[in-house]
């Protein structure tokens, strides 16, 4: 299996009236599971609030596979991941817990942005070699199959 990122339990703030999770709250976990690995880069909060860096995401593409509901428990995987000088494109799948079964994924492209300027950067040298460890270490647990944003990496 992929990277795993977080587990989550469901809680009853997340679900609407058809009683299951809102797809709203899919994409708050699915962030929640991006900021471990943002932070594993040094890109997360952290970095945003001391060297004003950070990642936006400019583009996603969201599936919702099967319903998640109160007190369910989920799984965020990453399941695949690449970088060019300035872009993250990752994909982060969420499965139930204890069923096994595939929830939801979400393929994300972000840009790299000093905040101090609101404008796209390139990552530092110090963080492409993070992010190229990392590739070389999971690379046989990536999925490149159905991949939307591969080609928006210029590399």
């Amino acid at each position: 299996m992929s990277v795993l990122l977080t587990n989550k339990k469901i809680i009853k703030e997340w679900t609407d009236y058809n009683n299951h999770m809102n797809l709203s709250y899919y994409i708050l976990v699915f962030d929640m599971g991006a900021e471990i690995i943002l932070s594993k880069f040094k890109m997360g909060e952290h970095s945003a609030k001391t060297t004003k860096k950070s990642t936006m995401v400019v583009e996603t593409h969201t599936t919702y596979n099967n319903e998640v509901k109160h007190n369910d428990e989920v799984n965020v995987f990453l399941s695949h991941f690449d970088h060019d000088k300035k872009r993250l494109h990752y994909k982060l799948e969420m499965y139930d817990k204890n069923k096994n079964i595939l929830s939801a994924t979400t393929e994300v492209l972000s840009l790299y942005i000093d905040l101090n300027l609101r404008k796209v950067d390139e990552f530092e040298k110090e963080k492409i070699i993070i992010m190229d460890e990392f590739i070389n270490e999971h690379k046989e647990k990536f999925k490149s199959e159905n991949l939307h944003f591969s080609s928006k990496l210029k590399k």
